[in-house]
């Protein structure tokens, strides 16, 4: 017995191959070369919903719809289920209706008027905007629409396929921000650097010129000087903060400890007009992070609350514990336990173009009187670079809330919390010497400096502008120390230097500086006579480090000291 539908036509169709598809995921592979931008069928109409063909559009998980443009403003005449699950919609709520009950605030113009050209010209096309579900939630929508005609070429329906590309959307979104911030902070690190080299050689001859002069207006021009190249110094700190290039100096932290020894200081940052609230969850596992950080990173969220709240208001500081399993993802982290610290205010809140580049540098709201627009940026690096996440939530009339993730410190450490360390007095007792010190440095006008510098300590100085030279200068001279830069492009690097210098030089001590402060410092092979001094450094800390540097061949074992000292004010 026949099957009546084997003396059906079949349908027929133009392949897509040609089809140009702009969206960011095809279930094709975006390589179309079988399926059709054109059908041809030989049986028109939507009666015979019995075979196995209109079970496999309704079993599909591909949304499918029918439009017929012969009807008044091309209404839905089918829409399969996947549809119906994807909207949110049910069956007799769309047919009968044009598909841009689909659009709204947020669906681009343009995108619209090129799908109304498509199907004004009977052609097929593919591309993405933002629809909306039934209960007004948005999603990125990859639509694809194409003509189907009868037997003899009259124009019958038009097919569209629908997929939720949100998430993918949202990926490359991310993925394209992370570049530009890498790239950012390349820059940036790179700036801070050479900038960093310029402060020293600004901050050096300002100590030694006031150190020479005792009239009082001079000295209140040089105070004044010095405090700019100090301003100077912190901005670079934030460069390399946001660049996650700074040295971190993590320690295991009771962060509610934390909170509650700088309170005063957190109360004065807000000021009188604003009510400072504490909500501190109890038994808080400890974190592993620098506190030093910490505490700029709380500063600087304070700071940002304060002005969106010039008529005051409540600033509320927050401490909880996350369990992130399945919904780490969401938070691209890692599964296991975070201590999450908020900060959130009672300010005019952000729009969301603002509020996606907050942590972008020197992108500021504020004005070029109020804000750099650092102070996000270094939040972010910082919460980073200690492996976890800063998230903003804001809204324009309804404030901000800024939340910084913090893993848990591993338990296997058997490490307890502790309290951030007093910072020591700098240049107090600095003493000089009459040991000789070899100087490695390409940067003349730093050089020239350090020259003076060490040698107004009473030490002698033998000179050389790179790694190769310096290799020279020890093969007729004996020093005690060797002083050299990092970073030297061109040559030999500070760090290849050193390795040289210890196979044949292993007991004396070796003090580094650097104005990059970046990773590389972490790999530097540790010993009882290696430090790291970070530029720029003041006139009382060299010598500070220089004569500990030389006391460490008869001492012993090398302390535990801050592996790179910034430059205080």
């Amino acid at each position: 017995m026949q099957n009546d539908d084997e003396h059906k036509p079949a349908a027929t169709g133009e392949s897509a191959g040609d089809l140009n598809d702009s969206t960011s995921y095809s279930p094709t592979g975006n390589h179309p070369t079988h399926h059709w931008k054109r059908a041809v069928i030989g049986t028109p109409g939507l009666g015979d919903r019995s075979t196995v063909f209109f079970a496999a559009l309704q079993m599909t998980r591909m949304p499918m719809t029918l439009t017929d443009p012969n009807q008044p403003d091309n209404p839905i005449v089918f829409a399969n289920k996947a549809f119906l699950d994807l909207t949110g919609y049910e069956e007799h709520e769309i047919l009968g209706r044009n598909c841009r009950f689909l659009q709204g605030a947020e669906t681009d113009r343009d995108s619209v008027a090129e799908l109304r050209a498509a199907i004004e010209a009977k052609e097929a096309i593919a591309l993405e905007l933002i629809n909306y579900r039934r209960d007004g939630s948005s999603f990125w929508n990859a639509v694809f629409i194409a003509p189907v005609l009868g037997p003899d070429g009259e124009l019958l329906y038009f097919f569209a396929s629908q997929l939720d590309v949100t998430r993918r959307r949202e990926s490359e979104q991310a993925f394209r921000q992370a570049q530009k911030m890498e790239a950012i902070g390349q820059l940036t690190a790179g700036l801070a650097h050479d900038f960093n080299n310029l402060l020293q050689v600004v901050s050096g001859n300002v100590d030694i010129v006031a150190s020479q002069t005792e009239d009082d207006r001079h000295q209140r021009l040089l105070n004044n000087a010095a405090r700019a190249a100090d301003r100077g110094s912190k901005l670079t700190r934030q460069l390399l903060a946001f660049a996650r290039k700074t040295r971190l100096e993590p320690k295991t932290v009771d962060m509610n400890q934390l909170i509650h020894d700088f309170g005063d200081l957190l109360d004065n940052t807000v000021g009188a007009q604003i009510r400072l609230v504490t909500a501190l969850e109890r038994r808080l596992p400890a974190v592993q992070i620098d506190p030093t950080h910490l505490e700029m990173a709380i500063l600087n969220v304070l700071l940002n609350a304060r002005d969106a709240m010039p008529k005051g208001g409540t600033v509320t500081i927050a401490t909880r514990l996350w369990k992130l399993n399945g919904d780490a993802p969401m938070h691209q982290l890692p599964e296991g336990d975070y201590v999450v610290l908020t900060i959130r205010d009672e300010g005019t809140g952000m729009p969301e173009d603002v509020r996606r580049r907050a942590t972008e540098p020197f992108f500021t709201t504020k004005g070029a009187e109020r804000g750099t627009g650092l102070g996000l940026a270094m939040v972010h690096g910082f919460v980073q670079q200690s492996l976890g996440r800063l998230e903003i939530d804001s809204a324009p009339g309804e404030g901000t809330e800024i939340r910084m993730l913090f893993p848990v410190a591993n338990a296997m450490t058997g490490a307890t919390p502790s309290a951030p360390a007093p910072k020591a007095a700098l240049g107090k007792g600095a003493t000089g010497g009459s040991e000789t010190i070899l100087l490695v440095e390409d940067s003349d006008d730093v050089r020239a400096l350090a020259q003076e510098q060490i040698a107004a300590l009473g030490y002698r100085v033998v000179l050389a502008a790179s790694g190769e030279e310096a290799l020279e200068r020890l093969k007729t001279e004996t020093i005690d120390l060797l002083f050299t830069d990092i970073v030297m492009p061109g040559g030999m690097s500070g760090l290849e230097l050193v390795e040289q210098f210890r196979e044949t030089h292993p007991d004396t001590p070796v003090l580094m500086t650097t104005g990059y402060n970046e990773d590389l410092v972490a790999d530097i092979p540790r010993g009882s006579n290696l430090d790291v001094i970070g530029k720029p450094y003041r006139r009382e800390q060299l010598a500070d480090r220089i004569r500990a540097a030389l006391d460490r061949r008869t001492t012993g074992p090398r302390r535990d000291i801050n592996p790179i000292v910034p430059a205080e004010g």
